[in-house]
């Protein structure tokens, strides 16, 4: 039997390459699970004459001329905490938002309670059933999906690692995992941390996941240990998180320089700072992606630089969330002007969130507005910055991020024939303007078309949705103790 072939025909392409290319008329041919041309309508139909007979004839045709096609976006730093999808922000709230305080990320941050809250997520975890873990996943993937993500690369979430794998296999995308590691806190009214679990166990649950991941044979699943925050880890677990890194020869995450008060917290609790506790204990490496990493002095800096590390950042969820983390120092700007590798994530949230189309967004105007420049990030750095670049920082560039030649044929297209995009030659830009997830029509991972005309193929946005309603209700009265007449009469009230 022939490989699948795919001819994507006259669409705008914006392959993402090293040259940040633009093909205004362009077209991309995919064989199988990979990209086998790109370039201009009669280049690639030039390509299309070479393919061997039956694969020629059994071509599928995709008329992208009202179309923008892009690479499929990597979302390098999230979080599935779908599970908290009454709590934490969630529908236990009343409609009216007048009475709102900011919470535990703002106002330079809450330390405590972020190390507290963060802390108590494994108890919640073990909570959770396979297949409750299993429904609430899938959903929170297909979400990242729905908005054009065909690569997530998590950095800790409230759910079971191993039925996340199961999940992501099933619902098709491109998932690197880990685990909700942590074995401290740092108490209210103290001067030193306190160890709340051990710390073996902890390094023995990732290692069992990376024997797991190591077993894939799809190509789309890998595993990148990571730790909650520095404020929640001994120096013990960030040595053996060092072993495993180096041992494995994998990637590392964590979040650093998150919020003003943390570095204050940590020369309390830990006598040091958090890039400086990264240094020292072998995990600044160009390995490491560091989420936000913006409230740093210039010898954190400098350590960065020096050891090139990755940051990532969530421009589209700090404002809702209280953080400052881009506009109250412009580290991460100025950062990425004196040479490191930035990308953009969405971060977590228990409902749906900025998508990676709205952090684009928002890296776009925020970054140019701090700059007093409208070329400081323009759109194609900004689709750089969700595909290229974050593949690299989770070390699968060579597989994924652009469309090129011999890559991984993930991809995204999005229409471009309504009032938004008239008389622009520039879709990526009206898509930035006036664009989001929801006009994402078609993805493709590996090749295999995962949605098309904005709904799933071959599984049913209804029965995700009722698992997930099912999964969130249970878990929610058994472990939260939410009373089960308020889960099931918010609940009821959904549109089924």
């Amino acid at each position: 039997m022939s490989e699948r072939a795919v001819l994507i025909e006259g669409g705008c392409v914006y392959p993402a390459d090293s040259g940040d290319t633009v093909i205004p008329r362009g077209s991309v041919l995919v064989v199988g699970e990979r990209i086998t041309a790109v370039g201009s309508v009669e280049e690639v139909r030039g390509a299309v004459a070479t393919l061997d007979a039956a694969v020629r004839d059994a071509l599928e045709l995709v008329d992208a001329g009202a179309m923008m096609v892009l690479p499929g976006l990597v979302n390098g730093h999230w979080h599935d905490m779908f599970a908290m999808g009454f709590p934490l922000r969630g529908a236990l709230r009343p409609a009216a938002d007048r009475a709102d305080e900011v919470g535990f990320f703002g106002g330079g941050g809450d330390m405590h309670t972020i190390s507290r809250t963060f802390d108590s997520f494994d108890g919640l975890i073990a909570g959770l059933t396979p297949d409750e873990a299993y429904a609430i996943a899938q959903y929170s993937m297909w979400t990242q999906l729905r908005g054009g993500v065909t690569t997530i690369g998590d950095v800790g979430s409230l759910n079971r690692p191993h039925d996340m794998v199961r999940a992501a296999l099933d619902l098709g995308i491109r998932f690197s995992a880990t685990t909700w590691a942590g074995d401290a806190v740092c108490p209210p009214g103290g001067d030193r941390y306190e160890r709340t679990r051990d710390t073996e166990t902890v390094l023995s649950a990732v290692e069992d996941l990376l024997r797991q991941c190591d077993s894939d044979t799809t190509g789309r699943i890998r595993c990148r240990p990571s730790i909650a925050y520095v404020t929640n880890m001994t120096d013990e677990l960030g040595f053996g998180f060092a072993d495993l890194v180096k041992g494995h020869d994998v990637g590392f995450a964590t979040h650093v320089g998150a919020v003003r008060n943390e570095p204050e917290v940590l020369r309390t609790y830990y006598g040091t700072t958090g890039v400086r506790r990264l240094h020292d204990l072998g995990l600044l490496t160009d390995k490491l992606m560091a989420a936000h990493c913006a409230f740093v002095d210039e010898e954190e800096q400098r350590l960065l630089l020096e050891a090139g590390v990755h940051i990532s950042h969530s421009p589209g969820k700090y404002g809702p969330a209280g953080e400052s983390t881009i506009t109250e120092t412009g580290v991460v700007p100025a950062l990425r002007r004196a040479g490191l590798d930035v990308s953009l994530s969405t971060d977590g949230a228990s409902l749906p969130n900025a998508g990676m189309a709205e952090t684009m967004r928002a890296a776009w105007l925020t970054y140019n507005e701090m700059a007093a420049s409208q070329i400081e990030v323009l759109p194609t750095d900004a689709l750089a910055m969700a595909t290229r670049i974050a593949a690299k920082g989770l070390q699968w560039s060579a597989e994924i991020g652009s469309l090129e030649p011999g890559k991984q044929a993930d991809l995204v297209l999005v229409r471009t024939d309504d009032w938004r995009y008239l008389l622009n030659p520039r879709p990526l830009e009206s898509f930035l303007w006036l664009g989001g997830s929801a006009d994402v029509d078609t993805v493709m991972v590996a090749g295999r078309t995962l949605i098309a005309g904005g709904e799933p193929v071959g599984i049913s946005f209804a029965e995700l949705r009722d698992r997930y309603l099912d999964a969130l209700g249970s878990f929610t009265t058994r472990c939260l103790r939410v009373p089960g007449d308020v889960v099931d009469g918010i609940l009821n009230g959904v549109a089924r």
